[in-house]
């Protein structure tokens, strides 16, 4: 199957450029939040301070890319080892007292930067899923993993500000087009930049507003 890229080269050097100058300068200003929220979760519960966890990358000519996404630990120390991989929930008794508050204001999310400035992920693109969930879904949605072609996986994204985890199949499905609708507004500059404004407003209004999961 040939796969088509919506991509402008010129729109995804400049990306990744804003990708490694903003992570960079917010791992320097987050420095101080990031030993009181190591404190936090040492002092509330035993485990790591952080969670290291496979998602499936950017696919280019039919290779689908790993890699380790990091994370501030949220959940109680081996929380999946009987559940394994599982859709989210609103009230998820998995989760600590100070996952749940870091959750709400996606500040487990901070470590992630270190996987932009490696090029694993970028700060806006789709979500990056767990292998073992996009094998069900490939079964179940066509076309799935195409959302991914040539794309950079992100902190945050266009469904991910709309829409939030994933709690069911029909959510993934209403997922993917604002995954698509993201891909095509990368064909020019002007489309990008106002698309990429309205992701970075509407994730700092989640943050302020505590409206994460």
């Amino acid at each position: 199957m040939k796969h088509i890229s919506f991509v402008h080269p010129n729109i995804s050097l400049l990306k990744r450029a804003i990708d490694l100058v903003f992570s960079m300068v917010c791992l320097i200003l987050t420095l101080p939040l990031f030993i009181v929220i190591a404190l936090l979760i040492k002092l509330s519960s035993q485990g790591d301070i952080f969670y290291c966890q496979v998602r499936v990358g950017k696919m280019k000519s039919g290779k689908v890319v790993h890699f380790n996404m990091i994370k501030f630990r949220t959940m109680f120390t081996n929380a999946e080892a009987h559940s394994g991989a599982v859709w989210a929930t609103s009230n998820d008794n998995r989760l600590t007292s100070i996952g749940r508050l870091l959750r709400k204001v996606r500040l487990d999310e901070l470590p992630q930067f270190i996987n932009v400035i490696k090029g694993e992920m970028s700060l806006i693109g789709p979500r990056p899923e767990r292998p073992e969930i996009v094998k069900e879904l490939d079964k179940a949605i066509p076309f799935y993993s195409e959302r991914t072609y040539d794309m950079t996986p992100g902190i945050t994204g266009l469904a991910q500000v709309h829409q939030g985890y994933d709690t069911c199949i029909d959510d993934v499905k209403t997922k993917i087009g604002y995954d698509f609708a993201y891909s095509l507004s990368l064909t020019k500059l002007h489309t990008w930049l106002l698309m990429d404004l309205e992701i970075v407003f509407k994730t700092l209004l989640i943050m302020v507003l505590g409206r994460g999961q």
